[in-house]
């Protein structure tokens, strides 16, 4: 896989989790030593809990050799692949396709960058040399545990 498509590959633990605002949503909250992100899931589908480690993707295709998805132009959906390719998402568990609409410089060196999946929203923040790599339109988000 080329490493230009993934945007960040890191493993976070899940410090706390808010189920309170919405049915079958949940606000995940995660962190390593350098990043912190806030994220919506659909509960039902992906349930986790806090303290459970997971490995958070973000990548701009999901095309194992890093070409380009025509899936904006496209009358088939991300999941629709060519008989039988294999893509990035074959191998996570949650996969989700959305856009980055906002970054925030922090004081200093960080970095704060907000992204949406169809309403369910991802905050991140971080070392700049860590995010600027997200600077794409269309982002996908990959998990696994």
């Amino acid at each position: 896989m080329s490493t230009d498509s993934l945007l960040l590959d890191s493993t976070f633990t899940i410090t706390a989790i808010d189920q309170k605002k919405y049915d079958r949503v949940m606000r995940v909250f995660g962190e390593r030593e350098d990043l912190k992100f806030t994220l919506d899931i659909h509960s039902e589908l992906y349930p986790l809990s806090a303290g459970e480690t997971i490995q958070l993707s973000i990548a701009s295709t999901l095309s194992l050799d890093g070409s380009k998805d025509d899936s904006a132009n496209s009358k088939t959906g991300w999941r629709e692949t060519r008989s039988g390719e294999l893509t990035l998402a074959d191998t996570y568990d949650y996969v989700m396709h959305g856009k980055v609409y906002r970054f925030e410089e922090g004081n200093g060196e960080f970095i704060k960058v907000y992204a949406s999946f169809g309403g369910l929203l991802l905050h991140i923040e971080g070392p700049h040399k860590r995010l600027s790599s997200l600077r794409h339109e269309y982002i996908y988000l990959l998990i696994k545990k």
